[in-house]
């Protein structure tokens, strides 16, 4: 993890600090949407990572049930980078230039994360449901 990052105090819920690593990989998948869209969105903002910020993002938008809980999620996420930026510190001029970028990240999914918001919600919760059955059953063999 880079020097920014592991010094940023992001904001994350319990239920993501509490995530199993496998339950975490079956919910989140960086910036970005899933495939070929996805892979246009950087996972970095001027050369700092911010993909914990993506992350945490996507698990809030997983667990969210109506517009308020996307409203939260977006704030977070914003944020998040924004944490991210200011711990990473450097000169003026990149800082700012990191800022307007993830305020372009974070106007991107107010406007625009509607549809990945609501998006499968059915299959989230089945995909959950899943993950914790394999979970239990792997620790009962043991």
């Amino acid at each position: 993890m880079n020097k920014g990052a592991s010094h940023a105090n992001l904001f994350a819920p319990q239920g993501y600090i509490n995530a199993s690593p496998l339950l975490r990989s079956r919910v989140v998948n960086g910036c970005g949407t899933d495939g070929w869209k996805g892979q246009l969105v950087p996972e970095k903002i001027w050369g700092l990572p911010v993909t914990a910020a993506c992350n945490i993002h996507d698990w809030m938008y997983s667990a969210g049930f109506d517009i308020a809980d996307k409203r939260e999620a977006d704030r977070a996420f914003l944020n998040n980078m924004l944490r991210l930026i200011d711990a990473a510190g450097g000169i003026g001029l990149l800082r700012w230039l990191r800022r307007k970028r993830a305020l372009k990240y974070y106007q991107a999914v107010a406007e625009f994360g509607g549809a990945a918001f609501w998006d499968s919600k059915n299959e989230i919760i089945n995909t959950i449901s899943a993950v914790k059955a394999l979970e239990i059953s792997n620790e009962e063999s043991i």
